[in-house]
């Protein structure tokens, strides 16, 4: 495989391998080093890249793995996960600052789901992913898929209710 055909097979994903990469690690640093990693892994075994159905989903789970294997290092133990990706544009000021802070509540909603949860609302949600890619990804059937998806949205909503009508957490 020439440096032309792989370049054409991994550049459309590469800023999705980012995406999960900084809802990971939080740090864009962390984030950068990480996504260079899976594409040093992809271009170091190009010959075996031909041979996967779904190279992107393949990518996929090696960067999900070699994230859950950096936060396992004592090199990341202040790392968290957050979301940050949002911007609102062309919005005056009083509604710029209600949707920085609904993403912000959402942010800190998801963080408070289990594992499995937040993995499936970012490759979900945020990345668009379809049940069929995301059960491969992580190892389960759809079905459970899209329970999880389905309990996470849930308490995104009750809890973003209550803390928009009420004020608490």
């Amino acid at each position: 495989m020439t440096q032309t055909e792989f370049l054409k097979i991994v550049m459309p994903f590469k800023d999705k391998v980012f995406r999960l990469a900084k809802r990971l690690l939080i740090s864009t640093e962390e984030a950068e080093d990480a996504t260079q990693e899976v594409l040093l892994k992809l271009w170091n075994n190009k010959t075996k890249i031909a041979e996967y159905k779904n190279v992107e989903a393949f990518s996929m789970t090696m960067t999900k793995n070699f994230c859950f294997d950096k936060l396992k290092s004592k090199q990341a133990q202040n790392l968290k996960i957050v979301h940050s990706n949002y911007e609102a544009k062309e919005t005056g000021l009083q509604k710029q600052v209600e949707l920085n802070d609904s993403v912000n509540w959402v942010a800190k909603i998801i963080e408070e789901l289990p594992e499995q949860q937040r993995m499936i609302i970012q490759l979900r949600d945020i990345e668009e992913y379809d049940y069929d890619e995301i059960s491969k990804m992580l190892n389960m059937n759809n079905t459970a898929v899209r329970v999880n998806l389905s309990r996470a949205r849930k308490t995104i909503r009750e809890k973003l209710t209550n803390t928009h009508n009420y004020g608490i957490k």
